[in-house]
């Protein structure tokens, strides 16, 4: 995370490469013959071949790589955890610093929308065979895309006024601009996929379709079982991050997070950026056990925003409205009372149960697939599959389950 700080709510955080910083990254590149780096990103962007196109100075054919590979290439260049995934891997790790391919993947996107490039086409001709996608998140929107390139005719449906899922509604702009998932979403588009949004789908909206598949990520608000959970100030992280994108004012003055991984900063940002006077993030383990990026905790601490460890929720203060919070701590000694009018929970979000598609639920509610196949004619892929990973992951599981459909719809005969 750059140390470069910019407050304000729309701003990104991270700076942009220049042309020439670029260059320079790109020139850093080993060659790699078997790239490790391409290894290791789970949606097979294919790192190792665009940064070869940049060096040589051919930004469309990289962008063409990126896209061909990752439909929303400009969305994961801002929220991957490539120092976990393509840039740990990396071969230049042995002799100084990996390459920041994150931040050449996301130069290409830039350019690619600066001279308006043209990187996807849309099938000159469409087969008859119709798939529905539910849900307008990362999975469905690469599941959707994969369909569309091989010529099928493919309708997503969202009951949300904009389409992007978890990137539209969970993510704090300074980590992804809404414009950038604007940009990724219009390459979808261009392909050819319909949209039907703000529209609650049922059973009967699907009849018509040869194919559906199931992307509707994970938006049941979770909550602790303490006291005081039912006041007014207290929020689970994927309503206080949407509220906050739709109104874009102050959330809260004095605002305490709840939790551990990269939601949690996203929460405690966004409540800074938006004018709160004091933000204070509160985890149950120590930093170190904590799933979050240790760059995004480092960019809180850079605003302000403070951080407690091995304290957990113990109850919420308030006569109708938060006043206070009480934690416990881990030694089981230990104490803490914050002062706090709002209080967000960032522990995690459940699946809501799907009816309108017949599907087989296991634990926490998931949906049961296997390759992306559910059952007969339904499949499904992302955080309602898997539990609630990274964007990336949502991405590589809608562009297995497309492979699933197609295969199904050959054996089916559907053209």
């Amino acid at each position: 995370m750059s140390k470069v700080v910019k407050a304000k709510y729309t701003s990104e955080a991270v700076p942009a490469f220049t042309h020439r910083t670029a260059m320079e990254e790109a020139a850093r590149c080993l060659l790699c013959h078997d790239a490790p780096c391409s290894q290791g990103c789970p949606a097979g962007t294919n790192p190792a071949k665009f940064i070869r196109s940049i060096r040589f100075r051919n930004v469309k054919g990289a962008a063409e790589t990126i896209r061909e590979n990752n439909v929303l290439g400009g969305s994961c260049a801002r929220v991957c955890p490539y120092d976990r995934l393509c840039e740990e891997a990396c071969s230049r790790c042995g002799i100084d610093k990996p390459i920041e391919i994150g931040r050449l993947q996301r130069y290409a996107i830039e350019q690619e929308k600066l001279f308006n490039m043209k990187t996807l086409v849309a099938p000159a001709k469409k087969l008859n065979a119709s798939v529905a996608c539910v849900g307008a998140g990362p999975a469905s929107l690469a599941c959707a895309a994969e369909l569309a390139k091989a010529g099928y005719n493919v309708t997503i449906f969202d009951r949300e006024k904009k389409a992007g899922g978890v990137l539209t509604y969970g993510i704090v702009p300074t980590r992804l601009p809404q414009d950038v998932v604007d940009h990724d979403i219009a390459q979808v588009e261009g392909l050819g996929v319909k949209f039907v949004l703000g529209k609650e789908v049922k059973k009967a909206d699907l009849d018509a379709f040869d194919a559906i598949f199931v992307g509707t990520g994970l938006w049941a608000k979770k909550l602790p079982d303490i006291k005081g959970t039912d006041l007014k100030g207290v929020y689970a992280a994927i309503d206080y991050l949407k509220e906050a994108r739709e109104k874009k004012a102050e959330m809260g003055k004095k605002v305490v997070v709840v939790g551990g991984g990269d939601v949690t900063v996203d929460c405690a940002v966004t409540a800074k950026l938006l004018g709160a006077e004091d933000v204070k993030i509160v985890y149950r383990r120590t930093l170190e056990e904590a799933p979050g990026n240790m760059t995004e905790f480092q960019y809180a601490l850079s605003l302000g925003i403070g951080i407690t460890t091995n304290m957990a929720p113990a109850e919420v203060v308030g006569s109708g409205k938060v006043e206070a919070a009480k934690f416990t701590g881990r030694d089981g000694k230990s104490a803490l009372t914050l002062d706090c009018d709002t209080i967000v929970f960032a522990i995690g979000q459940g699946a809501e149960t799907v009816d309108f598609a017949d599907v087989a639920t296991g634990e926490k509610n998931l949906v049961k697939a296997e390759a992306g196949a559910v059952k007969g004619n339904v499949f499904a892929a992302g955080d309602i599959v898997n539990g609630g990973k990274t964007v990336v992951e949502a991405v590589a599981g809608g562009k297995e389950a497309a492979v699933s459909i197609m295969a199904y719809l050959e054996k089916k005969g559907v053209k």
